[in-house]
């Protein structure tokens, strides 16, 4: 399988190569892409021998280009479509954080290369273009987030499908009083009790919106409508989401934390060979599982999610964008967490929806959503 790795130097980027270690001869790594983080990416160059390295900055690709002298670098925007555009690959790995996991998503789809995709803001964005688009040139977007992954290995034919389940943890707030969401510090908030990830989707899954642009993504992924797609909290995070059917048949997916066999069955699908998490799984370790209703009093973020995806159009392009820059603020100490929450509905709320957007339009809303998010904090 030859592949690339969009996102290689992140935590889903680590545990693919990871991944791709345990299983070296069957993959081929074309190319990998690993913003300005040069000491990992130069140490992944020397593992995996791709033919090309993207980087974010021109001055960081001139200073590769001269360490690996037959190696191609490529920088920037158009470094990452040209990587995803090569015609020699025939999945990439997209797993670079925000909007710029759209454009080269797009150009895999245009040069019909399968996409394993564990990039949220595409599909919350642009779900609509993306997926007509991939069903049009036949393309494959394979789920990468443990969620989707589980409903992609319940599913079989989605006439038959009642609803869609999605656990979620609970986050480190689960048990906590709304007035303690309110108070909670930045290092409170980044203690997830169950999975380490990057400090953006750990700060949404305290708020519960990780979930909320999950349920986005189920919906343009499989197709399913909002009323068919139900949260539930599940603190253990064994059962990583479940397929109830018509006939009241319910299929989950269960394994303990780990973003490995994900990672494995979007890169070697359809097929499954052994791999770093092979014999991991044990019922009697697993304990018991527990399941509850989210409180969307104390997860608000949840709602607006709900809402946003209902309405269509631009509106979760203009709730993707606020909830970003806000948890940014509140990362640097400027807000609340709480506070996440209230901006992103004052965004929601003065944003005049725009259905069918092109992709032009979808990137102007959210550069000017960030613009105003940010411009909401200078007037506090």
């Amino acid at each position: 399988m030859k592949i690339s790795i969009l996102g290689s130097t992140g935590s889903i980027g680590r545990q693919a190569v990871e991944v791709i270690q345990k299983m070296p001869d069957y993959f081929e790594v074309v190319s990998i892409c690993g913003g300005d983080n040069i000491e990992e990416i130069t140490k992944q160059i020397k593992l995996l021998s791709p033919k090309n390295v993207c980087v974010k900055s021109e001055q960081n690709a001139i200073r590769l280009q001269k360490e690996f002298p037959k190696i191609n670098v490529l920088y920037g925007e158009q470094g990452l479509i040209d990587v995803a555009s090569d015609k020699t690959n025939e999945r990439i790995l997209v797993s670079v954080s925000g909007k710029t996991g759209l454009k080269p998503t797009l150009a895999a789809i245009e040069n019909k290369i399968d996409v394993a995709l564990a990039n949220k803001e595409t599909l919350v964005m642009a779900g609509d273009i993306v997926m007509a688009r991939a069903k049009e040139m036949g393309v494959k977007i394979l789920p990468v987030d443990s969620e989707h992954g589980a409903i992609h290995q319940c599913l079989s034919n989605r006439e038959e499908v009642e609803k869609l389940i999605i656990t979620a943890s609970g986050g480190p707030f689960r048990n906590k009083t709304i007035e303690d969401i309110k108070n909670a510090t930045v290092e409170e908030t980044l203690h997830h009790p169950r999975w380490n990830m990057g400090k953006k989707i750990t700060i949404d899954s305290a708020t519960l919106m990780n979930k909320g642009l999950e349920v986005i993504e189920a919906h343009h992924l499989f197709n399913m409508p909002y009323e068919k797609i139900q949260v539930v909290v599940h603190p253990q995070s064994i059962v990583h989401s479940a397929v109830e059917y018509v006939d009241g048949s319910v299929i989950a997916q269960l394994g303990f934390p780990s973003m490995h066999i994900p990672i494995q069955y979007t890169l070697t699908y359809p097929y499954r060979h052994e791999g770093i998490e092979t014999r991991s799984f044990d019922f009697i370790k697993a304990g018991r599982l527990d399941f509850e209703e989210p409180d969307l009093e104390k997860f608000p973020c949840l709602k607006l999610a709900f809402k946003a995806g209902a309405m269509g159009g631009t509106m979760p392009v203009v709730m993707n964008a606020a909830n970003e820059e806000a948890v940014f603020m509140f990362l640097d100490g400027k807000i609340s967490l709480w506070e996440i929450y209230e901006i992103t509905n004052k965004m929601m709320n003065e944003h005049k929806n725009i259905q069918n957007p092109t992709i032009e339009q979808i990137l102007e809303q959210d550069i000017l959503t960030r613009e105003k998010t940010k411009n909401q904090l200078q007037k506090k």
